[in-house]
């Protein structure tokens, strides 16, 4: 089985696991209630720049898969706004981390490099460069993880 074929079966898999890691949640919510019914993701902008880049990774590792670079600039647009919400709310405290509040300064550093990362997929996308697409999507599955460990513990 050829190398890139195989390992991004394996980041195929990885993002499955990864949709069932708790989500960090914003202060004044505990864990039960960010799922609960009639609860808004919008009341929350961590929980909805979250739940998108969930929806969005699921279709990027897919798109990279199949080689389909359009629908990786496609997945990689549904993302914006949705950061910046986030880095507005930690600027003016509403968005807090709760089992880490003292570590907001090391979340921003990540979820500026992240977003650099993403920049880089999407330019790798508009140039169709297969190889630097799977480079670039194995680098943002393992800053997805390396956050969730960081900030869930």
């Amino acid at each position: 089985m050829n190398r890139l074929f195989r390992n991004t079966i394996l980041i195929a898999l990885v993002c499955c696991c990864i949709a069932g890691l708790p989500i960090p949640v914003v202060s004044g919510q505990n864990e039960d209630s960010t799922h609960s019914a009639g609860q808004s993701s919008a009341q929350s902008p961590l929980i909805e720049e979250m739940m998108t880049h969930d929806s969005a990774f699921g279709k990027i590792v897919s798109a990279v898969a199949l080689g389909d670079s359009d629908k990786v600039h496609k997945a990689i647009l549904s993302m914006h706004g949705t950061m910046d919400k986030t880095l507005e709310g930690v600027r003016t405290r509403t968005v807090t981390l709760p089992k880490n509040p003292a570590r907001i300064p090391e979340f921003i550093d990540m979820d500026l490099k992240f977003r650099a990362k993403l920049e880089a997929l999407d330019r790798a996308a508009r140039h169709n460069n297969q190889r630097e697409m799977q480079r670039i999507t194995n680098m943002l599955l393992a800053a997805c993880v390396k956050c969730h460990q960081t900030f869930r513990q």
